[in-house]
């Protein structure tokens, strides 16, 4: 029977039947068929399901982990909803966490946690306590998620029954494994906690950097995570761990490579030697491009980080432009993520094969995608101001082909064109109005309206042309409505006679016959000013027709201090969305560099923090060589056991 079978609406009375005991069902195979089932329809949200709770008691009883393992699934996710009949299962769940299998006494911890009842958190407390000091490491790994779990549903009760310090304990534990799931556990408590933090000592952080080649790639990603909260203090310290930490690098997985590179970046704010730091920052070239090999999911995140890294260090993969062409099977995400990219590293330099590059992507037949790369030619234009003339002759070359979206997005681009180089390429002016009929876009047409009441003085009939946009003003969206306005008067300012019919029909309409409140007030401000400066046409001339502000793009970079904390975070949700952590995770707090004697720049406003988890060790006391072995050692290594919790 195949899994998709199983996905097929049940009835509960017929399943109830079916999970009745039966002497000649052997293993319990046509239970486990039953269970199955009703998984599946949990899954598609059959609320008949509810109805078999009963049933699944008897069911928690069955000798066999495959059975336990769907009847807690069945328990955690209606435990809320019969919250009664879920207490009745508090005793089983008890009797299997003493259970001689470890994988039992694992299963039943991990349900207790994960059922969000009062009184399962209330009887899990005392079992925690002995199973974080179980003899088989992978129930005292579980048995750390599971104090984080239960902290998240009852800070205080974890506080008072010394749960933490007991997790704290399995820092000195003798397999990684454990080590990593205590220091996770430990990373989530106090990065929810407003009085507690996560301290690293030198020595420590030495010690786990050791034992990650011997974890998986969980176990690396929770290390990588919790080395965020060690504070080097000075230069050579810093530059030491960046340097043993880069072999990570190399790993095949995409979280621990994007986990190594977030550590290392973090680490570099602590190193005052640039030539150090541009060694190291160089390293994450080749591994960022490997990930480009990757699913296109993996290839997503990674676009979205290197965006993040070329920000603060473009020159690492200033020569691999070729890298992010976009294939003609790209998803759209894949595509636009990469011209992102692609325009970041644009350089005068480069900008011949890149604009070959564009002008292949304008003749493909996504339309978002071809758009996205016109509007890229002018971006480019506006940012090297040496290819400008390239640029817009590429972008004539698309005008050329008439279709109408590449000439509508060209029309955009080459208005902001005009508005960074005013008074330069106007001759292109007559090749935009050849194709004034493939205008239907608003932002297109305003686009061009402003350019035709802009230079309204060098085209011949821009009277015309702006009769010919006003003839249908009044069912126009106000963005075009007001660009009109702007160039009727733009047009009688520097053409009295001609546009002096035209100002006032559209000052009367602005005024008159419009309910918008912009579009109205724009207008009385207008006439008043047409009317007070009458007889002194300099004066108008020069309010109207004032110097701009010039078109920038750095709008696309990060500021500072968004950008600090954006690769305090790369690898997470926040450097994919680009916003700050804690507009993505509510409650989270954010991340900060450390003050610290080797700190290269300090930032204020930081959280005040009334409490401190530190890692304590005693090898920084009796001088021991942090890199004399590469083996982990075990409890010596985090031989001291004073306060764990000491004021910050």
């Amino acid at each position: 029977m195949s899994d998709a079978k199983f996905f097929a609406k049940g009835k509960a009375a017929e399943l109830r039947v079916e999970l009745k005991s039966d002497k000649k069902d052997k293993n319990f195979a046509r239970r486990k068929t039953t269970l199955k089932r009703i998984v599946a329809n949990m899954t598609m949200n059959n609320n008949e399901m509810i109805q078999l709770f009963p049933d699944i008691l008897e069911c928690m009883n069955v000798d066999s982990l495959e059975i336990k393992k769907m009847c807690f699934l069945y328990l955690i996710n209606y435990a809320r909803v019969k919250p009664d009949l879920a207490n009745k299962a508090l005793s089983t769940l008890l009797s299997d966490i003493n259970d001689r299998s470890p994988l039992i006494r694992a299963l039943a911890l991990r349900t207790m946690s994960c059922v969000p009842l009062g009184t399962y958190a209330r009887a899990i407390v005392e079992p925690l306590q002995d199973l974080l000091r179980d003899s088989d490491p992978y129930v005292r790994k579980t048995a750390a998620f599971g104090v984080a779990k239960l902290w998240a549903a009852d800070p205080n009760l974890v506080e008072k029954s010394g749960l933490i310090e007991s997790v704290n304990q399995l820092l000195v534990d003798s397999n990684p494994t454990v080590v990593s799931a205590g220091l996770a556990a430990l990373s989530d408590i106090t990065d929810k906690s407003d009085g507690m933090k996560l301290a690293i000592g030198y020595q420590d952080a030495s010690k786990l950097i050791k034992i990650l080649p011997d974890c998986n790639e969980w176990s690396q990603t929770y290390i990588l995570t919790a080395l965020m909260s060690y504070t080097p203090q000075d230069t050579a310290e810093a530059l030491l761990m960046a340097e043993r930490l880069s072999p990570r690098l190399a790993h095949s997985n995409a979280s621990v490579i994007l986990g190594t590179i977030r550590v290392m970046i973090y680490l570099t704010n602590y190193i005052s030697d640039d030539s150090a730091v541009d060694m190291l920052v160089r390293r994450f070239g080749p591994p960022l491009v490997t990930l480009l090999s990757k699913p296109y999911e993996i290839q997503y995140v990674a676009l979205r980080n290197c965006f993040l890294i070329l920000q603060q260090y473009p020159y690492i993969l200033q020569n691999n432009i070729k890298v992010f062409f976009c294939k003609y099977n790209d998803p759209i995400y894949i595509k636009v993520s990469k011209l992102e990219i692609i325009f970041l590293l644009a350089s005068e330099e480069n900008m011949p094969e890149i604009l070959r590059e564009l002008r292949e992507y304008a003749s493909e037949i996504d339309v978002q995608f071809v758009r996205k790369a016109v509007r890229a030619i002018g971006k480019l234009a506006i940012k090297i101001k040496g290819s400008a003339r390239a640029c817009i002759d590429t972008l004539l070359d698309l005008v050329a082909t008439r279709v109408s979206y590449i000439v509508q997005e060209a029309t955009i681009v080459i208005k902001n064109i005009f508005r960074k180089y005013p008074n330069k390429y106007e001759s292109i002016i007559t090749v935009l109005c050849k194709n004034l009929d493939s205008l239907d876009e608003p932002e297109a047409k305003a686009a061009m309206i402003w350019i035709i009441g802009q230079y309204a003085d060098r085209i011949e009939n821009s009277d015309e042309i702006l009769d010919d946009f006003l003839f249908t003003f009044k069912e126009e969206t106000i963005e075009v409505q007001l660009a009109l306005l702007t160039a009727t008067v733009k047009l009688f300012v520097q053409r009295p006679a001609k546009g002096q019919e035209l100002v006032l029909q559209v000052l009367k309409w602005a005024t008159e016959e419009t309910d918008n409140p912009d579009l109205r007030d724009r207008g009385y401000m207008y006439w008043r000013l047409l009317s007070s400066s009458s007889g002194n046409a300099d004066l108008t001339r020069q309010i109207v027709m004032g110097e701009k502000p010039a078109v920038t793009v750095e709008s696309d970079k990060l500021d500072d201090k968004t950008l600090e904390e954006l690769t305090l975070n790369i690898g997470s949700l926040a450097s994919i969305y680009m916003r700050p952590v804690n507009q993505i995770f509510k409650g989270t707090k954010a991340k900060q560099l450390e003050q610290s004697p080797a700190l290269r720049r300090a930032f204020s406003d930081g959280p005040v923090m009334t409490q401190q988890m530190n890692v304590t060790s005693s090898a920084a006391e009796d001088g021991e060589d942090d890199f004399a072995d590469t083996g982990y050692r075990g409890p010596d290594v985090f031989a001291a056991r004073g306060d764990l919790l000491s004021e910050a």
